[in-house]
């Protein structure tokens, strides 16, 4: 999605520098990218004292596993090096 927005200047230039990012746009994605998983995180917490885990039982059976859920977003594919 294609969009022009106004970012402070030093707010960019200290989320390049945090994140060693060499384009505006990866700085910009990364930090959409920690806002959605952001989300994920306080969904987990609010499941505190409402699981009760046990480590009864086989763990290599299929009902014990775990699959993280796949982001909504689609990531672009990468580009090839030059």
């Amino acid at each position: 999605m294609r969009t022009n927005i106004v970012i402070d200047d030093n707010l960019m230039q200290a989320a390049m520098s945090a994140g060693n990012f060499k384009t505006k746009k990866d700085a910009v994605e990364e930090g959409l990218r920690l806002l959605a998983r952001r989300q994920v995180y306080q969904d987990i917490r609010a499941l505190r004292g409402k699981l009760h885990w046990s480590l009864d039982g086989d763990w290599t059976e299929p009902e014990h596993s775990v699959q993280e859920p796949s982001p909504t977003w689609q990531a672009p594919e990468a580009k090839p090096a030059k």
